[in-house]
């Protein structure tokens, strides 16, 4: 999966359309999913065109990396739910189920989330 400059992450990152933000710096914006699977389902997103997360992994600077997962602790510190729990979640290609061509976490959080994987 190729990235696409005008995917919806990166329109959302442009500001052609809004989210509901949780947190947003240099490396990363958080932001509520609008169909949400969980009472918490927060989607946080690097800026930088990366569509999957070994693609970040080998191609992102490093300041970019760390700063992406800084970003991602401070998100669940202001979620609150580190002592509760969460899982976190990357999608990727079309068999991993990844819908948009642009790395993203969804945090899931707020109740017991259930199995790992299920069966089909």
């Amino acid at each position: 999966m190729a990235y696409q400059p005008n995917n919806i992450f990166a329109r959302i990152l442009e500001g052609e359309i809004p989210c509901e933000k949780v947190y947003e710096d240099d490396y990363a914006l958080a932001f509520r999913d609008i169909n949400p699977k969980a009472p918490v389902h927060v989607l946080v997103i690097p800026k930088g065109e990366y569509t999957t997360l070994d693609e970040f992994a080998g191609a992102a600077p490093a300041e970019l990396m760390a700063g992406f997962f800084r970003a991602f602790a401070e998100v669940v510190a202001l979620l609150g739910i580190a002592e509760s729990g969460y899982r976190t979640i990357v999608n990727t290609g079309r068999d991993g189920g990844q819908e948009v061509a642009h790395l993203h976490f969804h945090v899931l959080a707020g109740r017991p989330i259930g199995r790992m994987v299920g069966r089909e």
